[in-house]
């Protein structure tokens, strides 16, 4: 199994890279807000979906794994087939060697600073996500006491409330960063935001007010994806070479859900097993992810 899911997640990332360097290649830069807050919608509404669909699929565990694959392989394909790609002329493929592959994955934070906080900004911002959704079901046990029945629901219920904003604030704040032409204000707000919509949960006394933070950390996290992605398509290091950029930036997305999990026990041992203290900190982690993106100097 953690062979297989580890397969899984190369996957993805891989997938990944690719998809979203179809932003740089194909839209101009006055409409990439617009489409990445389009982008930003997916991702919660793919939550909602695919949580729905195992539903669906209780009681069979092959159906409960490969309905939501199929369904998403089915799209890939699609989208793929109708996909109007630009082509590398074969006289104009670089040498491929192995040292050249390895060395793709290094960018110069001296050379490329916009792109190194950008990098910075985001890791910290996924940081506080991953500790904020790796633990939910721990914090709402231990915290506010809720039983091992009421926990898969209250989950649901959390994850519903935070993407109906999500929704709305991918739409909205990515299309008002067009019409500004300004990328910054946007995803250090909306960091700022879920900064904040952190230190409501850990302060919740129930159940409501966690829905509250849930609520605000949906806002922030919206806006976030809505503009980071366009934010960070303007200060690529290679504008021929976008899906490798985009592949090293992935990481950033990807590797803070490996060390939240080892970095909480750390976090619980000092705060004496409080998640409050889990929380705040997953807090200041999202503050960082705002004051990161201050120093970016390509874009307003």
């Amino acid at each position: 199994m953690l062979i297989g899911w580890c397969l899984a997640q190369l996957f993805f990332n891989a997938m990944l890279a690719a998809m979203v360097a179809v932003l740089p290649d194909q839209v101009p830069v006055e409409q990439r807000g617009t489409v990445s807050g389009v982008l930003g919608v997916c991702l919660p509404i793919a939550s909602v979906g695919g949580t729905y669909v195992v539903k669906v699929f209780t009681g069979n565990e092959l159906g409960m794994f490969l309905a939501p694959c199929a369904i998403g392989g089915f799209f890939i394909v699609v989208f793929a087939l109708y996909l109007d790609d630009r082509r590398l002329a074969p006289a104009d493929k670089p040498p491929w060697s192995l040292g050249q592959l390895l060395g793709t994955y290094y960018v110069s934070p001296r050379r490329h600073p916009d792109f190194a906080w950008a990098f910075a900004s985001r890791f910290m911002f996924i940081l506080a996500y991953a500790f904020l959704v790796t633990y939910q079901a721990y914090y709402l046990l231990d915290h506010l006491g809720s039983s091992e029945d009421e926990v898969p629901q209250q989950i649901f219920l959390g994850t519903l409330t935070q993407a109906v904003v999500v929704v709305v604030a991918s739409a909205v704040g990515g299309r008002v960063s067009d019409r500004t032409g300004r990328r910054k204000p946007f995803v250090a707000g909306a960091a700022v935001v879920y900064g904040l919509a952190l230190f409501l949960i850990a302060a919740a006394a129930d159940f409501d007010g966690f829905l509250v933070g849930m609520a605000v950390a949906g806002l922030g996290f919206g806006l976030y994806m809505a503009v980071d992605l366009a934010l960070v398509a303007d200060v690529l290091p290679d504008p021929d070479n976008v899906a490798k950029d985009l592949g090293v930036l992935n990481i950033a997305g990807a590797l803070p859900f490996s060390l939240g999990p080892a970095l909480a026990p750390l976090v619980l041992a000092v705060g004496d097993g409080s998640y409050q203290v889990l929380y705040a900190v997953a807090g200041v982690c999202s503050l960082l992810g705002a004051a990161a993106i201050l120093p970016v100097r390509k874009v307003r």
